[in-house]
């Protein structure tokens, strides 16, 4: 039995191919706002941190309606980073609109998010966006797209997707890249003709999977999730069952359904409706909400393991304390369970330090973005440098591997690959558009991706465009992979540093901080030259004498710092080192404080790494 009225489906793309966007238009030409109501673009990406940067980090549910239909539309991230988000959605779905740019053509996420909408066995519908660019070439990435798919493995009835071609930001689409209507009605037709109505039997025993979470102050945990059989309603009890295998009973005490941006309360649901239910306070993601008397699981959903983790800590720096409210480790622990119950792609271990705990994500992103928000809420805490996890498989020592996708003008070819030969990567494509620019494709540890972005931006004068996404894992490559070269300066007293200080060091290398910037003892305040270490004092004044200088009216003249963000403070860490996140400051600085335990340290490591007699 198929619920016609309804279609259920999920947008999935590479970072910036425009979903969040032609979401937008579709949200609007549906008659979801009143003609004269305000809303802001990009009306899905909710909080601060998706506007600022662009992307889309958490998946989000909308709904809207076409003639007498009502379609549910699912916006999902499109980093790799944030992959979890995407694994769980696609349960949940019966379609995807696979959002591919017209230039761009097939990148490494898009190549990551279709993977997993295939392993679902979800019908797609492809949709060139951005036809309307000077330079798109539809009929060369539709080709992309066919090779993507055989590539992929996927079915005879899945080859055989519809084409739509549109401009999300102007909101039009058509059948032909040359012949685009006035309104997004030839995408609305193709999704209520192709996408399969959800099978929904609303007289069986209910059966209701939690796939995302939220979480309100008020209400507590909110499940989110698609009723597959059956009908729920306001004050029902229901058995949920747990990944243990545990039948627990509880009352449904709110439920919701999704209309534009809201979520609507409503008393039934039933069969094919996606719905968020409050109430069910330990519910977890892949658990089953059922009927109370017939209790029938469905299988948990698999999510992919992390595979990067980094070290939270307290600060401990003489600086803690001055910018952040929330300085404890009981804040600290109490804000990472927190993240639990939302993030399901995260892991928190607690150290043998009551003051040190273990984060395990998806990548640097997903962590970085997490350091984030925390500095944003009050927090200060020290994060260690990002390490990959390696897993024993098969009696195998196991690393994980990237997919990268590098696109660079012809010239930079050259030093692009010698870089990342020195970082274990192995190319596996190359190809030269004609334009004089090039797409090469790698296979690389992800350890050899950490702190490379920098690198390269610098090595292609910021013209190149690099991409990964996780592909596999595959056994531990031997020896260094990555890492940082150059030495760091390191300030040998607490105080302000001053211009003169600077000025007398700034030729040792390049400086990370203004003059009149507050520094402390083992401090990171520089990259030095060469690939050792140096204690500097920046704050040194200089000495006032009675003896006018012939040269004391010239213009003294500094090279600009360079200012690290979050994310590059993160990639530049070596073992030694941690870097302080407050609301106001990011700063690198050694583990060990003290030159003297520094010494000490390097001994002790040194004679570790010795091969015993």
């Amino acid at each position: 039995m198929k619920r016609l009225d309804i279609r259920n489906i999920a947008i999935i793309a590479h970072v910036d191919h425009g979903k969040t966007t032609l979401v937008d238009k579709l949200l609007i030409q549906s008659g979801t706002f009143r003609s004269n109501q305000q809303v802001e673009e990009r009306m899905m990406d909710s909080n601060d941190l998706e506007r600022e940067r662009g992307i889309t980090i958490l998946a989000k549910t909308t709904s809207v309606k076409y003639k007498e239909f009502t379609i549910n539309i699912l916006d999902t991230p499109g980093h790799a980073d944030f992959g979890g988000e995407v694994e769980r959605i696609m349960s949940m779905v019966d379609g995807v609109l696979l959002i591919v740019d017209a230039f761009e053509g097939c990148m490494p996420q898009t190549r990551f998010v279709l993977k997993k909408a295939l392993e679902a066995k979800v019908t797609p519908i492809v949709v060139v966006n951005k036809v309307d660019r000077d330079n798109a070439r539809p009929q060369e990435v539709i080709n992309e797209v066919y090779d993507l798919f055989i590539d992929l493995d996927a079915t005879e009835e899945q080859l055989d997707f519809p084409i739509v071609y549109a401009s999300g930001l102007q909101g039009i689409a058509g059948m032909e890249p040359d012949k685009l209507e006035g309104d997004l009605r030839p995408l609305f037709d193709t999704i209520i003709e192709h996408m399969p109505a959800p099978d929904a039997d609303e007289n069986a025993p209910l059966q209701m999977q939690v796939t995302m979470l939220d979480y309100n102050d008020f209400l507590g945990r909110i499940g989110i999730g698609r009723i597959y059989r059956g009908t729920m309603n306001v004050n029902d009890m229901v058995s949920v069952t747990t990944r243990e295998g545990v039948l627990k009973k509880m009352r449904i005490q709110k439920l919701f359904g999704f209309s534009g941006l809201q979520r609507v309360e409503q008393k039934t649901a039933k069969a094919g409706d996606i719905v968020a239910i409050a109430g069910l306070d330990d519910i977890n993601v892949g658990e089953t909400v059922c009927d109370v008397d017939r209790p029938d699981p469905l299988p948990f959903l698999k999510i992919d393991e992390p595979t990067l983790q980094m070290t939270f800590l307290v600060n401990n720096s003489p600086f803690a304390g001055r910018e952040g409210k929330h300085v404890t480790s009981r804040k600290l622990r109490d804000r990472l369970m927190a993240e639990l119950e939302t993030d399901v792609s995260l892991r928190v271990e607690e150290t043998d330090s009551p003051d040190a705990f273990v984060v395990s994500g998806r990548g640097e992103l997903h962590l970085s973005i997490l350091v984030e928000n925390m500095r944003r809420e009050g927090f200060e805490l020290g994060v260690s440098k990002p390490e990959v996890i390696v897993r024993m498989i098969d009696g195998q020592k196991m690393e994980p591997a990237e997919m990268l996708v590098i696109d660079v003008p012809e010239e930079y070819t050259g030093p692009v690959m010698e870089t990342l030969g020195q970082r274990k990567a192995e190319m596996v494509n190359m190809v030269n558009n004609g334009f004089g620019q090039v797409r090469l494709e790698f296979i690389i540890p992800s350890r050899g991706l950490i702190g490379y972005r920098t690198e390269f931006m610098t090595i292609t004068r910021g013209y190149g465009i690099l991409n990964h996404s996780f592909d596999s894992y595959r056994p531990l490559v031997q020896g260094a992979v990555g890492g940082r070269h150059a030495g760091v300066l390191i300030s040998h007293e607490t105080g302000t540093a001053t211009t003169y200080g600077l000025m007398s060091v700034e030729d040792r290398g390049i400086m990370f901080i203004h003059p009149g910037t507050e520094v402390y003892e083992g401090m990171i305040v520089g990259e030095h030259n060469r690939d050792n270490d140096l204690t500097v004092n920046v704050c040194k004044e200089k000495h006032a004498t009675n003896v006018r200088s012939a040269t004391k009216d010239e213009t003294v003249k500094m090279k600009a710092p360079r200012i690290l963000t979050l994310e590059e403070a993160l990639e530049y860490l070596n073992d030694d080192e941690l870097c302080e996140v407050t609301p106001q400051s990011v700063r690198l600085r050694k583990k060990y404080l003290n030159k003297s335990d520094r010494e000490r340290y390097e001994k002790q490591r040194r004679w570790e790494a010795q091969p015993q007699a």
